[in-house]
């Protein structure tokens, strides 16, 4: 396993908040960076060892799952999550020079963002088109390059600099508390526990019976395992056919985690494992703090009590 991170794919193009969020990273922004237009590409860039880790959106808290993330995660490739960065994401509305608010009438930006920005566009807007673009990076590049009269973008700051954009509008989400979750992963790396972590896992189940996600779930209970996530997805085998995408506090190295994982193995028809990797944000930073100073202060209790031992 390569010890150094050199070369990261991300999912431009340049300006988007993945590129943002991978910035915040040392390491990954002091790596050799290329931006690809698609999140599959991103992927098929680390599996072709092309890169040795992409970086790329997986969970928006107000509009959820990036579903192209977590199925080409699934079913397509066989990488691991090595880190997650979550980031507060600020959406600003970006035109060409000269362009007024009142005279927007066509907006593009990622599926996601428009979402996000619904009651900006009826209070402020009204009626406006909304068109659909690989990124907010590559919406601020459209009306940069070949915009029309009335044409805006709902990009980053940094996007709207790159392609030469005026903000006419700043922070036009409708939730203040709205952040994105990102994962750089790779093609076998996982992170040493850190005394705060998640792992992420996918359960196949051999047929659809009553009970069946209950006797998965029994085993996290039985262990006290907390599940930070769960969710279905389709297997893209037909009708009634899901899988169950599990994000629970613990890493490999956990004893209670390995043996949960192995009884799962042993009664579902197959188990994908995504990676164990340190939980991310300022109290994941503080947690594993006091896993270390608390593992410091055992290490010197039994210290101290060793000291009684009698030659």
């Amino acid at each position: 396993m390569d010890s150094v991170i050199s070369r990261v794919s991300f999912f431009g193009p340049t300006g988007t908040f993945t590129e943002e969020a991978l910035l915040t990273q040392p390491d990954l922004a002091a790596a050799t960076l290329s931006a690809h237009s698609t999140i599959t590409e991103v992927l098929e860039a680390v599996a072709r060892g092309d890169a040795d880790a992409g970086f790329v959106p997986i969970e928006n808290g107000i509009e959820g799952t990036v579903n192209e993330t977590i199925d080409r995660l699934i079913f397509d490739f066989d990488l691991m999550i090595e880190r997650e960065v979550v980031l507060d994401v600020h959406l600003q509305l970006c035109v060409r020079p000269g362009t007024a608010l009142r005279e927007i009438t066509r907006v593009h930006s990622f599926p996601h963002a428009l979402a996000q920005c619904r009651g900006f566009f009826e209070q402020q807007l009204g009626p406006v088109d909304l068109v659909t673009t690989a990124s907010t990076a590559d919406a601020a590049r459209l009306v940069g390059e070949a915009g029309l009269p009335g044409d805006a973008a709902i990009s980053t700051a940094l996007a709207a600099s790159i392609y030469g954009l005026d903000i006419v509008a700043n922070d036009i989400e409708d939730h203040d508390q709205n952040q994105t979750r990102f994962l750089c992963v790779t093609r076998d790396r996982i992170p040493a526990p850190t005394g705060h972590d998640h792992t992420t896992i996918v359960c196949f189940q051999d047929a659809d019976r009553p009970g069946s996600l209950y006797g998965i779930l029994g085993q996290f209970a039985a262990r006290d395992i907390n599940l930070t996530n769960l969710q279905s997805r389709p297997t893209k085998a037909g009708l009634g056919n899901y899988c169950f995408i599990i994000d629970f506090e613990g890493h490999l190295e956990d004893q209670v985690i390995a043996d949960c994982l192995r009884d799962l193995r042993a009664h579902l028809a197959s188990i994908k494992f995504l990676g164990s990797y340190p939980v991310a944000g300022a109290a994941g930073d503080a947690k594993r703090e006091q896993v270390t100073q608390a593992r410091r202060d055992a290490d010197r209790w039994i210290e101290d009590l060793k000291r009684h031992l009698k030659s």
